[in-house]
């Protein structure tokens, strides 16, 4: 599975932006999805992720009301509205496969995109 990540830029605080994470291959909707972020020196964080079918999601606590996340299995497509973003949420963002174990952890996920770079001004 190939995942490409597009969307990020540069924009003020309280601005928005919307992330796409296109995946190859026919078998993306049998995936849960998820979306890290990793600031400069930081570890690689989850944001958020979503079931297979996109009924279930889970957001850190840091975006909770903030971001949604959402997928279009026709497009093999998983998204991450931004809203009201904040400088504290500079960081590269990578969509990721879950593959088993802990939901919140980085190593439970597999085929990493290679990040889109967001950035908030203040």
């Amino acid at each position: 599975l190939h995942l490409v990540e597009s969307g990020g830029g540069l924009v003020q605080a309280g601005g928005s932006l919307r992330l796409s994470c296109a995946a190859s291959g026919r078998t993306f909707s049998t995936y849960t999805m998820g979306w890290f972020r990793q600031a400069p020196g930081k570890e690689r964080d989850i944001v958020a992720y979503i079931s297979r079918s996109g009924a279930g999601t889970y957001y850190a606590d840091s975006v909770k009301g903030r971001f949604t996340i959402s997928r279009d299995n026709a497009k093999n497509t998983v998204y991450l509205q931004m809203n009201s973003l904040k400088p504290e949420d500079t960081a590269l963002y990578y969509c990721s496969v879950y593959s088993g174990g802990s939901y919140y952890r980085m190593e439970s996920y597999d085929y990493w995109g290679q990040g889109t770079q967001v950035t908030v001004s203040s």
